[in-house]
């Protein structure tokens, strides 16, 4: 009797570890090996299968697509140290701060921003939670709604690209998509890129920004006293401050978003594109010479492009004046970029920003690797105890189809994300729903979208919203935990909106990525 629901037994002592406080990656690994112990002495699993760990193990370490997450992690930590977050800040709250809600728009729209520039929701929650929450405060903003849109706006990193999560929904949808398609006897199957997926991300991600702008709009009008307009003894700045502030970060965006979704560059290159852009900036922030940055950065881009439509190769025995001669112009280019890296890291390292990014960097890649690779451990034992059946069981027997069987999963993942992280849902859930949804009909992208704004939803939703952890600890005294978890409430209810709206209109979330691609 035990042995039939060993599966289901699993999964909830995995969820009582894990709320006992114990470290996520244990939790995973040493419930999977107690389970699969168990149902090796019941019968109920041949333990021979966990020696299909090695393989698996070897599979997520020379994956190239999730060389990508230290990149874009290191990107968004060095912006986050340089405080190029708050002339953000600064300068978007003085452009807005004299309108109703101005604040709160402005709080909005550079959580936009960082989110696409970033895409680490702990560094501009805690930016924004020191910076726009007490100026909010200040202006009599309701604590409730300034603590709720400085943790809404934070979580934009999760669905705005680029971010970490949509890097391993793509891997793991890929996976998805392709084993739906062997079970349907295909054998020349397609796959799901991380372009592809930032591509069907990006219009739902501004679609959000604009929900959360009308709310705030509307807010005001029913409830002004909630928003009143900021003072701004400074006046409101330049059109050159303005560019100054904002630009730079655009300009990173661009180049980074633009590589991917341009087939220019694979993920993980244009993700080294946005570190080494990013040091640059910091660099300029922190009082590098910046016709010295400007120049680097220049000739970074002119070699990169040069190098495409005319590439070198002095090994060649056939190789003239012309080909030394060019050889020599990028040479020279990559002397005057590489100098300015280097200038801008020695002022990192001065600033004493370098090692707390690296640190930093290093102990969000190594808890992102550890998850996946314990949650391979767990999926294999899950898989071997007959979880897989069941839950394709459990799906297909949902009335109304397709359509019920993806509402009872989004559902599902709703409500495991008051306690589980987005990481431990996306490679430990998803690789059993996925693949199910996918055969039912369901188009692969448009479903990964919706997941990932599910997911973001997971970091607003208490009482282990992360978010909310960030703030509590960025916040003032006179902000109560009380008074967050309210705050979140409204945007909560936004969120569910934002989905409900790529539902009903699915090309909000397919057709950029059947244009690119």
């Amino acid at each position: 009797m035990i042995a039939e629901y060993l599966d289901l037994l699993m999964f909830a002592a995995l969820m009582g570890a894990i709320l006992l406080g114990f470290p996520v990656s244990f939790a995973i690994a040493g419930t999977a090996i107690a389970f699969a112990y168990l149902g090796w002495a019941t019968g109920a699993m041949q333990i021979g299968l966990l020696g299909a760990l090695g393989q698996r193990v070897f599979g997520v370490l020379t994956n190239d697509v999730l060389i990508a997450i230290p990149l874009f992690v290191t990107m968004g930590v060095i912006l986050e140290r340089s405080h190029i977050a708050e002339d953000l800040l600064d300068t978007m709250g003085r452009l807005f701060g004299q309108l109703r809600g101005g604040l709160g728009i402005s709080v909005i729209l550079v959580g936009a921003l960082l989110a696409a520039s970033t895409g680490i929701v702990g560094a501009t929650v805690i930016a924004m939670g020191l910076i726009a929450l007490p100026t909010m405060l200040r202006t009599d903003y309701d604590p409730r709604l300034a603590s709720g849109l400085v943790c809404t706006a934070g979580t934009l990193g999760q669905i705005i690209p680029p971010s970490t999560l949509l890097i391993i929904l793509s891997d793991v949808m890929s996976s998805a998509y392709q084993q739906a398609q062997y079970e349907q006897g295909k054998f020349s199957v397609e796959t799901i890129s991380v372009g592809q997926i930032f591509a069907g991300a990006l219009i739902p991600g501004l679609t959000l920004v604009a929900i959360y702008i009308l709310y705030v709009l509307g807010r005001g009008l029913v409830r002004p006293q909630d928003m009143p307009p900021a003072p701004t003894p400074e006046g409101r700045p330049h059109w050159a401050e303005v560019a100054g502030a904002i630009v730079p970060p655009v300009v990173l965006i661009i180049a980074v978003l633009g590589a991917i979704l341009g087939g220019i560059a694979t993920p993980t290159e244009a993700a080294s594109v946005g570190a080494i852009g990013a040091i640059l900036m910091a660099g300029a922030r922190q009082g590098v010479n910046k016709k010295l940055i400007l120049a680097g950065a220049a000739a970074l881009l002119v070699l990169a492009v040069a190098a495409g439509l005319a590439p070198v190769r002095l090994q060649r025995s056939d190789a003239g004046a012309g080909a030394l001669a060019l050889g020599l112009l990028y040479g020279a280019l990559a002397l005057l970029g590489f100098t300015a890296i280097l200038a801008s890291l020695r002022k990192l390292h001065t600033e004493k920003i370098l090692a707390s990014a690296v640190t930093t960097t290093m102990t969000v890649s190594s808890m992102i690797f550890a998850t996946i690779l314990m949650a391979s451990v767990f999926s294999l034992v899950f898989v071997g105890l007959g979880g897989e059946d069941r839950v394709a069981h459990i799906l297909e027997q949902m009335p109304g189809g397709a359509t019920g069987a993806l509402i009872f999963s989004m559902a599902l993942i709703f409500v495991l994300g008051f306690f589980l992280d987005f990481v431990e849902i996306t490679v430990i859930l998803l690789p059993l729903l996925a693949p199910i949804l996918i055969l039912m009909g369901h188009d692969p992208v448009w479903l990964a979208i919706l997941i990932a704004i599910n997911l973001q939803t997971s970091f607003l939703t208490p009482p282990f919203g992360f978010s909310l952890f960030y703030l509590r600890g960025a916040a003032p005294d006179s902000v109560t935990t009380g008074m967050i978890y309210r705050g979140v409430a409204p945007f909560i209810v936004l969120q569910i909106l934002g989905i409900a709206t790529i539902w009903a209109v699915p090309a909000l979330a397919t057709w950029l990525p059947s244009v690119v691609f």
